[in-house]
């Protein structure tokens, strides 16, 4: 009997640990990096990610760090953990090499934000983790 109170006491605590690193805030509250994209440099910025809407902002450069004007900016939030994919959000130009989207996360937790960049100079992707609470 002492083994398996032992056995359900190691099982508690695995299952009490797993949801503590899943739920317990990242401390990254505006995750912001920078990426090279193909021929672009990617820079995104999401203030507070939370579940629900979240305005994203995208900063595209080439790599000398000029503004880049790409045909077409679009963003795949996935949760590879959870098998979750959802579609494309569009960005669109605030100002040249300045772009925004909004992109809807409806769970808490560890999202992939990838960002499809393509115009004159070539194409490219770059993936950011993002932490929602």
């Amino acid at each position: 009997m002492t083994a398996r109170r032992a056995l359900l006491a190691a099982a508690v605590l695995v299952v009490a640990a797993l949801a503590a690193w899943w739920l317990w805030p990242s401390g990254a509250g505006n995750p912001e990096s920078r990426m090279a994209a193909g021929p672009y440099s990617v820079q995104l910025s999401v203030t507070a990610p939370r579940t629900g809407d979240n305005p994203v902002d995208l900063e595209i450069t080439t790599p000398q760090g000029d503004s880049a004007s790409p045909d077409k900016v679009s963003l795949a939030p996935s949760m590879p953990q959870m098998g979750h994919a959802l579609p494309l959000s569009t960005a669109t130009t605030v100002t040249p090499g300045h772009y925004r989207a909004t992109v809807n996360l409806p769970m808490p937790g560890q999202w992939e934000i990838t960002v499809q960049v393509s115009g004159p100079q070539g194409s490219g992707t770059a993936t950011f983790s993002v932490q929602a609470n």
